[in-house]
């Protein structure tokens, strides 16, 4: 799967980066002095590099946790995110990273206890406040978890924080780790979900939602608190039939007694992302819907977008009470 590891100097004899470099012995080793030197530039192809992307593995120095944008949140007061990784393993066209980088390569940062030693600071300056921390904002959560194992070393990190939550936010069905634990009791494992017509067409590498809805199962089973992720909803004609379709078929599987939130937000992305991305696939029909720029920022048109926002919002409350429901706002 990876053939090309780029590695910062200063950490080539760190455990994990070992740990990594025996997993794939046959894969091209390329030492960096920092990882933006492969990272950053910007005379790249995206398009070309996600066919097979390197793995860089770094050490990060700051900005380890960060405040979420307000609007983002599923019920704490505290939100913030992390992120241990940069880029996916999966290529959805409506993500916004392929226009927020310039590489579509995979940033591992190796130093996780720098990643805790700052959450547990930010909780330990408000023991009586909850804080929630989001890790899938800047890659999958849980899509390379065989290889980072991130959700092995965080969640009982996370246990020995009474205020602290973790959310995993994920399309995949990495989740042996977790099938071989306990269910962690402040840990939400969250899926992302979008019609059968809009995941096959544009969640290109991503499991099919029948798998994730399989894995899903499986962690309930075992008592796992579960998240739902509409987000972005995406129109296409019969939009309406298809989320009344994903939503029924969804919901028939889940134990809501062990649902903790579901939300979901409208497509939305910055618009010098959007340009970058319809540049990189011009021939991509999501970009050719009927979207508008309003203050920078590219969505649908705003009647449009209350419209299906709306429906999928009384569709999901037929299914859940209001005191789990999460509506993106940002």
């Amino acid at each position: 799967m990876i053939d090309t590891i780029y590695i910062e100097e200063n950490i080539q004899q760190h455990p994990r980066v070992e740990e990594i470099c025996e997993r794939f012995p046959n894969a091209r080793r390329i030492f960096c002095h920092r990882y933006g030197e492969v990272f950053n530039p910007k005379a790249q192809n995206f398009r070309l590099q996600k066919q097979k992307p390197a793995l860089i593995l770094a050490e990060k120095y700051k900005n380890f946790a960060l405040p979420a944008p307000p609007g983002y949140g599923i019920g704490a007061n505290y939100n913030y995110y992390f992120s241990h990784m940069l880029n996916c393993l999966y290529d959805c066209r409506y993500c916004f990273l392929q226009g927020m980088y310039q590489s579509a390569n995979y940033v591992l940062f190796v130093n996780y206890e720098q990643f805790q030693n700052d959450i547990r600071q930010i909780c330990l300056e408000n023991p009586e406040q909850t804080f929630h921390f989001f890790s899938g904002y800047d890659c999958d959560s849980l899509a390379l978890e065989p290889v980072t194992h991130f959700a092995a070393e965080f969640l009982p990190f996370f246990e020995t924080i009474d205020n602290a939550w973790l959310e995993l936010r994920t399309k995949s069905t990495q989740i042996r780790s977790l099938l071989e634990i306990t269910p962690a009791p402040r840990c939400i494992v969250a899926f992302s979900f979008t019609p059968d017509e809009i995941a096959s067409a544009i969640e290109h590498k991503a499991p099919n939602i029948n798998k994730r809805l399989e894995a899903m199962c499986k962690l309930q089973e075992q008592g796992w608190l579960l998240g739902l992720r509409f987000d972005p909803i995406i129109f296409q004609t019969d939009w309406q039939q298809q989320y009344q379709r994903l939503f029924n078929q969804v919901f028939e599987r889940i134990d809501i007694q062990l649902l903790h939130s579901v939300s979901l937000g409208a497509f939305r992305l910055p618009e010098q992302y959007f340009k970058k991305t319809r540049k990189l696939y011009p021939e991509e029909k999501l970009f050719a819907g009927p979207l508008e720029n309003c203050n920078g920022m590219v969505s649908y048109k705003s009647q449009l977008e209350k419209q299906m926002l709306d429906f999928c919002t009384n569709e999901v409350l037929n299914y859940i009470p209001d005191n789990k429901f999460f509506p993106c706002t940002v």
